[in-house]
């Protein structure tokens, strides 16, 4: 397999499940109920909390010992910067969060709806981060079976979870009067940020190659911003809490198994 038909079918597979999520407003036009919600904000949650260890700040810390370096180093240091890089957009882009019903970052006319894109899309930047760079480590490691695996194992963990994801966006814009249409290709459209970026990754990966522990790491740590920030405190706000918990278990369960049965 090529290696840019590698990084098309990982980052395609991200990006289609979205529209497919999002296509769900061209079949019914209800809005998500209390409960549902709860359970796609946990089973992300547990996702992307398994996938920043397994398939991100294990393997920094593995590829930094291959160098010769100390290995936590590159992987706390990265965690923190991009922990702060989210912590940067999430002040500067005015974004909307349905299940709390807060609106975030500076002060702005923008509809609910535009606010709730947004909010998603800060989502889904770390998220095509994660698969690019993924992708970029097996390619740069001359098609080693097992990062191959690895890479896919995340792409597809973070494929389920964008088909909920997309239903989320395009379901509630539907509810405020978009036609359903509309809503599906806002919803395709606030998808589309993943693969943009899991490009920019794999571009920046192949540039500065001996920073890649650094760059596994900042994915790592952005995506873990968003957990504990949104998705888990989220999750927790419905009548019925254990479902949240359960669900981020779910969720962890799931991409831990992908990563270390396909890896």
């Amino acid at each position: 397999m090529s290696d840019a038909l590698l990084i098309a079918l990982g980052l395609g597979f991200a990006f289609l499940m979205t529209t497919l999520g999002s296509a769900t407003v061209l079949l019914f036009r209800g809005d998500l109920k209390g409960s549902t919600q709860t359970v796609f904000l946990g089973f992300a949650a547990g996702i992307m909390i398994a996938a920043s260890v397994w398939s991100l700040i294990i393997p920094s810390i593995e590829l930094s010992e291959e160098a010769g370096r100390v290995g936590w180093i590159p992987a706390v240091g990265g965690i923190i910067i991009g922990a702060a890089f989210l912590f940067l957009l999430d002040h500067l882009i005015p974004h909307f969060h349905p299940a709390s019903g807060e609106m975030e970052g500076p002060r702005s006319n923008f509809k609910r709806s535009t606010l709730l894109v947004s909010a998603i899309t800060l989502h889904n930047i770390p998220e095509g981060m994660a698969v690019g760079l993924a992708l970029a480590m097996a390619v740069q490691s001359g098609g080693n079976p097992a990062l191959i695996a690895s890479a896919f194992a995340l792409a597809l963990g973070i494929g389920i979870q964008n088909f909920p994801e997309g239903a989320a966006v395009a379901l509630p814009l539907r509810q405020a009067g978009l036609s359903a249409p509309r809503a599906f290709l806002v919803g395709v459209g606030s998808g589309a940020v993943e693969p943009l970026f899991g490009m920019l990754a794999v571009l920046l990966a192949s540039l500065i190659a001996p920073f890649m522990p650094w760059l596994l790491a900042f994915a790592a740590g952005a995506m873990l911003y968003v957990v504990v920030e949104e998705l888990i405190p989220e999750a927790q706000l419905s009548s019925v809490k254990h479902l949240g918990t359960i669900s981020v278990l779910a969720g962890f369960l799931l991409m831990m198994t992908l990563d270390v049965a396909l890896g």
